[in-house]
């Protein structure tokens, strides 16, 4: 009887997750089952999706407030602006299904978040019977998807912590595209890291040896997401270690209410007619999210860590429950706050998770 090289008859290999047999296998999560690892940089990606969506959609709709919407196409057609976001979705869809390994994702990020921009930027015309553009419910609509997006997101990624063999996976998927075209210093670092976190799978030696072969390449299809969230990255540990979290933390929640404050006294008191479930809805919240607030910033002394948390929870109450009112009462200034409160989020999540590193770091040393 022949065996497979380099193994021993009668043996058989240890495997993470007790994969060794099929009753064990089947306690594994079931993506791992369905050979779906995660990608340990799945989060950034989707945030940068949801990021180039939001610019796409500010920018179209500026653009075209500006320029007193245009129509492109003569008198007889009109090339509307969600054909192009048509066509780049496609193109983010062939480029994940033409390349191998992590570098090509931002650009499929990129072009898939502009693509989709333009897209649900006209979801007002395929509403109504009169295709308006203007349907007031429309930014709630696109707002509410996005948070479902980013929701989704955080169900599939943030409810587990990654196995080591999904580690793993991510450092092999850097190996591989590696072995064609090199690795940059920058993503062997990545890899390097990926490979110390999946240690304890299968595989580890191997992927390890792949590594050490693939040649030093400095060129690099650029990354427009990495740039840029590594300059926050960056700005937020100068932050966090400066001390400065909790006062910007709460100068950033008083900058929330008071935006989605004004905004819903302009919405009462302008000449429109504002949908009364929506001034409910954002009154009732926005007190709720002041309250949780209040109650944070009483347990900073006692309690640091439990206080953030209480902030973080006040301003997602803001995310997923103001904003969606606001959106339908006036679209600009919820903008305008929605950014605020995605900053204010960073910076508290950056608190927490300093934190957090701070207690596993004594409680090692216990």
């Amino acid at each position: 009887m022949s065996h497979a090289p380099g193994s021993r008859a009668g043996a058989v290999p240890p495997r993470e997750d007790g994969a060794g047999g099929a009753g064990a296998a089947s306690r594994r999560p079931v993506l791992l089952r369905w050979g779906l690892p995660r990608d340990p940089r799945a989060v950034e990606h989707i945030l940068g999706f949801v990021i180039f969506t939001v610019l796409t959609i500010v920018v179209t709709r500026a653009y075209l407030q500006l320029t007193g919407f245009p129509q492109v196409g003569g008198a007889t057609l009109h090339i509307a602006h969600v054909l192009w976001g048509g066509l780049l979705m496609a193109v983010a869809l062939v480029l994940a299904l033409s390349f191998i390994g992590p570098v090509v994702r931002p650009a499929v990020a990129f072009f898939g978040g502009v693509g989709f921009g333009l897209f649900i930027d006209e979801v007002g015309k395929f509403l109504t019977k009169d295709n308006d553009y203007f349907y007031r419910p429309a930014p709630m609509i696109m707002y509410v998807t996005l948070m479902l997006v980013m929701v989704a997101a955080d169900f599939l990624h943030g409810r587990r912590a990654h196995a080591p063999s999904e580690y793993l996976a991510g450092a092999a998927d850097h190996a591989v595209a590696g072995v064609a075209g090199g690795l940059s210093p920058e993503r062997r670092a990545d890899a390097e890291e990926l490979l110390a976190q999946g240690r304890a799978a299968t595989g580890a030696a191997e992927v390890e040896a792949l590594l050490a072969v693939v040649p030093e390449d400095h060129a690099e299809l650029p990354d427009p997401i990495e740039s840029t969230t590594t300059k926050i990255a960056e700005a937020l540990r100068g932050l966090v270690r400066q001390g400065w979290t909790t006062g910007v933390s709460v100068a950033l929640l008083a900058a929330v209410a008071g935006i989605d404050a004004a905004v819903i006294a302009l919405a009462v008191t302008g000449d429109g007619d504002p949908p009364r479930w929506a001034v409910i809805v954002a009154l009732g919240s926005l007190g709720l999210s002041v309250l949780l607030a209040v109650r944070g910033v009483m347990l900073l002394r006692r309690d640091r860590a439990e206080a953030f948390q209480w902030l973080r929870v006040a301003i997602v109450v803001n995310l997923l429950i103001t904003l969606v009112a606001l959106f339908r009462l006036d679209p600009w200034p919820a903008c305008l706050g929605m950014a605020v409160a995605v900053v204010a989020l960073v910076v508290i999540g950056a608190e927490r998770g300093r934190l957090t590193r701070g207690v596993v770091a004594r409680s090692g040393r216990d």
